[in-house]
């Protein structure tokens, strides 16, 4: 989340004129993230939070407005999209698509412990489960194909290390899906962005779960791996066993892993690790004008795609 689109408290006063949610009492923006501009809203009837999206089209918007809300149906604590008086999720403010949904409670854990991960992990395999009734379908934004796309428009800007190792992961991905490696791996809505600023926590409970607008349909396991790889990694980007273990095993408690998931497993992180930082080089290089813009730096994810080339296949597993 981010401020790219400035909306002054005028501005949402006249906008609100179509909601049924009271007066604005408060705006403030949202200095986090790389996609979107977003703000808190409290009105005199509740707390929201307001999200003008950048590059998403309005034909795009749809297959994550509905998700939210299809999910919020099933019991998963996320932003529930709230309609105007036309009945509809989606308005437009300075030109942009823009959205309320409620806002959550809690706050993201930034050090988690093992109690932590494990929630996340069981209300991933949940979310993945309710996914399944989702109708709508929509290919993972930054999923293979865009690896492939913008792998070239970023060797230049790296030293001889870094494109040696970019170059060499991006024919290992594309040897293995071509041998079949993926052949039969449940496939379905994955949120692919469950970092741990993306989970807040009431304590050792799930408060809510935001940003969904990385969402899209890829394999399960990649969604696991992605979130393993950011909450259960230490400073040098190995995985600490009693956190991966957690959450793989409250995973399996709601969704079973299957065998050809076990032997997947190493291929997936290494692709989970490999996506953000090719994202994370993009963002960096090719940067978005904006008035408050935060940046993630690419070694982490280069450094944790090592480690997983490095533990071959000797990884946490249930």
């Amino acid at each position: 989340m981010s401020v790219f689109t400035t909306v002054t408290a005028d501005q949402l006063r006249d906008w609100l004129k179509n909601y049924s949610i009271g007066h604005l009492v408060s705006l403030e923006g949202i200095p986090a993230g790389i996609e979107n501009t977003n703000y808190f809203v409290d009105t005199s009837h509740g707390r929201y939070v307001l999200t003008l999206f950048e590059k998403l089209t309005r034909a795009e918007l749809p297959f994550y407005v509905h998700l939210m809300a299809h999910l919020a149906r099933h019991g998963i604590p996320c932003p529930a999209p709230i309609a105007d008086r036309d009945n509809e999720y989606l308005g437009t403010i300075n030109g942009k698509p823009a959205m309320l949904a409620t806002r959550l409670a809690g706050r993201s854990q930034m050090q988690p412990g093992a109690a932590h991960c494990a929630a996340i992990g069981g209300m991933l395999a949940a979310m993945h489960v309710a996914g399944q009734s989702y109708g709508r379908r929509f290919a993972n934004p930054r999923g293979y194909d865009w690896w492939l796309h913008v792998t070239p428009l970023l060797l230049d800007h790296l030293d001889a290390g870094d494109r040696a190792l970019l170059e060499s992961e991006i024919a290992f991905q594309r040897g293995q899906r071509d041998g079949g490696a993926c052949d039969g791996l449940p496939f379905g809505v994955v949120h692919a962005d469950l970092f741990r600023d993306n989970c807040l926590m009431d304590g050792e409970r799930i408060g809510g779960i935001i940003d969904f607008y990385f969402a899209g349909d890829d394999y399960l396991l990649f969604d696991l791996a992605v979130t393993l790889n950011d909450w259960c990694s230490d400073a040098d980007g190995e995985l600490v066993p009693e956190l991966a273990g957690a959450m793989i095993t409250a995973y399996h408690d709601e969704r079973a892993l299957d065998d050809a998931e076990r032997r997947a497993w190493p291929l997936m992180l290494r692709a989970a690790a490999l996506r953000f930082w090719l994202s994370r080089l993009f963002d960096f290089h090719k940067p978005r004008d904006g008035e408050m813009v935060h940046k993630h730096d690419p070694k982490r994810f280069r450094d944790i795609l090592r480690a997983r080339i490095g533990a071959g296949d000797d990884l946490p597993w249930r």
